[in-house]
């Protein structure tokens, strides 16, 4: 793909104001899609609710919570709670994209419509753990708690076009996050919640898919090295989570998401459909992102082999156990 625009590439032409300035037509063009191809769901109908009950409290006939009474999978419990407490976080998020992006036109009428959206994921996540009994209720609101009192400060929040770029990739890796989590926890009915989630997610992903496409026609070395800053450094926002980083192993061991999954299912996706190697006409620094991009995305999936060496070896020594 070759660059048509004029190079532009430099810092002191294209600030966070001039690019947001620039952008708002093809904002307006995506929200307008968006809003013909979104379809408004309901929290409440995914939600089993006659399978609830009252627990211990206000309620004498309050039943105390045992894992017992749910038939979600162990893996499927610890990735529920790991996206539900990524999903509680809106109010930061909003906070962050509002600051960046504006309240304004296009944009501001984007960062609601998003937060809206977006907090139907969290209503019906914790409706459907509380009423199947899928997690304890106390330990689930200290999580809340704690990691909320945290908030969140986004690592790209220093650049317009660092932040499109990241979550370019952060809501399809979302989306793929709670697809597999459906997948894998054992129950038909939280697989459509999360399905119905995930529908969302791919949505908002192809939003800022398209933002960010329309950034590399106005402003190549800078999109460029922005995209290269994103991959290289990617972590979910849920990083803060209490405990997170052992709940992250478990889910790569039971595929949810892991390296194989982060390479081949979110980067691959978006660098391809941005044709991010095949772009030329790029300065001297938008050519050294787009080499050290290729260079990272060649090491991470040998990384990502390494791993799936690593696991398909523990699933062959649980097998000969179980065979055993």
């Amino acid at each position: 793909m070759t660059i048509t625009s004029p190079h532009l590439g430099s810092p002191s032409v294209w600030t966070d104001a001039r690019l947001l300035y620039a952008l708002e037509e093809v904002v307006e063009k995506e929200l307008n899609r968006h809003l013909a191809v979104a379809k408004d769901w309901m929290p409440h109908e995914y939600v089993p609710w006659s399978d609830a009950r009252n627990f211990p409290g206000l309620f004498e006939d309050g039943e105390a919570w045992d894992k017992e009474q749910s038939q979600v999978t162990e893996i499927g419990r610890i990735a529920l709670v790991v996206n539900l407490l990524t999903e509680d976080n809106l109010p930061s998020y909003h906070h962050e994209i509002a600051s960046l992006f504006g309240r304004n036109g296009a944009w501001g009428t984007w960062v609601h419509r998003w937060t809206a959206e977006e907090g139907r994921h969290g209503i019906v996540m914790r409706d459907y753990l509380l009423a199947s009994r899928a997690v304890d209720p106390d330990k689930l609101e200290q999580f809340r708690m704690s990691h909320m009192s945290e908030g969140f400060e986004s690592d790209n929040r220093h650049s317009m076009l660092h932040s499109i770029a990241y979550v370019a990739f952060q809501e399809l890796a979302t989306r793929i996050s709670h697809r597999n989590t459906g997948h894998q926890s054992g129950d038909p009915v939280c697989d459509r919640m999360l399905a119905r989630i995930a529908t969302d997610e791919n949505l908002h992903m192809v939003f800022y898919r398209n933002l960010l496409r329309a950034a590399f026609e106005l402003a190549p070395d800078l999109t460029m090295q922005a995209v290269r800053d994103v991959v290289v450094n990617f972590r979910m926002p849920g990083h803060g989570i209490p405990g997170f980083e052992r709940a992250a192993a478990q889910m790569a061991i039971g595929e949810v998401y892991n390296l194989r999954i982060h390479h081949d299912d979110v980067l691959q996706p978006v660098l391809r459909f941005l044709k991010i190697m095949e772009i030329d006409g790029l300065g001297p620094e938008g050519r050294q992102a787009q080499e050290e991009l290729g260079l990272f995305m060649g090491g991470l999936d040998a990384e990502a082999s390494k791993f799936d060496e690593k696991l398909a070896a523990r699933k062959a020594r649980m097998a000969a156990r179980a065979g055993g």
